[in-house]
């Protein structure tokens, strides 16, 4: 449990890294001060398919308005082609009932995202400016560039997140309603049942691991200052009782690149410019007929802190528990009886009580943060994942331990 721990926060901090990883330059490469309206995006060059940004700054002593254009981009975007610079034009079939204008106060900053025109305004490479009109006065940002991603972003994009976002639109386009958290609770479902053997295997490696550690943490104590006997001994215990400690890795690091690609696909993946990634057959369907409400209150699409937290840490914490049970065989009981043997043990089973509890309480908390950072939608997943996997969970605890009729045998003597 403590690879399991350690894996997971391995697995956040790089999805931490990879959801704001850095495709170029992110200097400023315009001074916002330079002129009235200060435009500049935070990149010189975008990979393909990134969200473009800019930063505009009032530079002015009174309120700027930027005019709300929806179903078009706010500014206007130019390309540079054949040695002067065209107007691009794109209208998506956007929800803008709920758009407005923007107001900037003095001496104030915003950001303005054109991740809805991605595809539809930067769907080709080259050299790329955004302009504002304010009283007859044009407004330049500096030029930036739109490359071809790189083959690792390539590879992502073909291998993981193309299929996944695909699969969640195919389900959603199928579903009555459209709903996206029905859908997303069918591809749960569809992905641990797909996972179920070898998750099965790696549970069970676990629960083996978790019946052995006793024997592990004696080993540690036995050679406490040797390292090299440790592991010696300690693998050793392994092969002896034919455990394989990383086994128990293996379906949390196969659902890594399907909770990025979800999360990808949920955060941005629905407006309709993403239209792009859907594979020909999908062309045709709707992204804006998308269902996002989760029981008529959430918007599975946006991050919400208190109910999806609370309720998957509930939930990894129940799993925990069940994960650290260790059914007692009659040894263990005749151990407990024994004054002498309990005294021999109390310090280690104290040491493994802490360390447990630390755990149970630590990882919850871990994914609940996790969960508080990342749109509804994710959590869902997580959430009925944690589900499937205790209901594995409990069925492996009820399982007899390998080991256990050794143990009866030994006691009879």
């Amino acid at each position: 449990m403590r690879k399991n721990l350690l894996l997971f926060l391995l697995i956040f901090t790089t999805f931490l890294l990879f959801s704001k990883s850095c495709n170029g330059n992110t200097e400023l490469t315009t001074s916002l001060n330079d002129s009235d309206i200060g435009l500049a995006t935070p990149k010189i060059e975008y990979a393909y398919g990134k969200e473009v940004t800019l930063n505009i700054q009032n530079n002015l002593s009174e309120v700027v308005i930027i005019e709300n254009k929806c179903p078009s981009p706010p500014l206007d975007i130019y390309r540079y082609e054949n040695g002067e610079w065209l107007g691009l034009s794109a209208t998506n079939k956007l929800d803008c009932a709920n758009a407005q204008d923007i107001q900037i106060q003095p001496g104030e900053k915003n950001t303005l995202s054109y991740s809805k025109w991605t595809y539809s305004l930067f769907n080709e490479l080259g050299r790329y400016q955004i302009r504002y009109e304010l009283n007859e006065k044009t407004y330049f940002s500096n030029e930036f560039t739109i490359r071809e991603p790189s083959m690792l972003t390539t590879f992502w994009r073909e291998a993981f997140y193309k299929p996944i976002h695909n699969a969640l639109i195919f389900t959603i386009s199928i579903l009555p309603g459209h709903s996206l958290a029905l859908a997303i609770i069918i591809i749960t479902l569809l992905v641990r049942t797909i996972l179920l053997i070898p998750s099965q295997h790696a549970l069970r490696s676990q629960r083996r691991l978790q019946e052995i550690q006793p024997k592990i943490e004696a080993v540690k104590k036995k050679y406490a200052n040797n390292q090299e006997k440790i592991a010696m001994e300690t693998m050793k215990v392994w092969q002896e009782n034919k455990v394989n400690p990383f086994g128990s890795c293996l379906p949390l690091l196969i659902q890594f690149p399907i909770l990025i690609a979800l999360f990808y696909t949920i955060k941005e993946g629905l407006n309709p410019d993403k239209i792009a990634l859907l594979y020909d057959f999908q062309q045709d369907f709707s992204l804006s007929s998308i269902n996002i409400s989760f029981l008529g209150i959430f918007d599975l699409t946006k991050i919400e802190i208190y109910f999806f937290p609370i309720a998957v840490g509930m939930l990894q914490f129940t799993q925990m528990k069940l994960a650290l049970q260790r059914k007692k065989t009659k040894k263990d009981k005749k151990n407990e009886k024994s004054p002498a043997k309990k005294g021999q043990k109390q310090d280690l089973a104290s040491d493994m009580e802490n360390a447990n509890k630390m755990m149970i309480y630590f990882m919850p908390l871990m994914i609940a943060f996790f969960t508080a950072s990342i749109p509804s939608g994710v959590g869902l997943y997580w959430g009925t994942s944690t589900i499937y996997g205790i209901v594995q969970q409990v069925i492996v605890n009820k399982e007899t331990p390998k080991n256990e009729p050794k143990v009866k045998v030994l006691d009879n003597k």
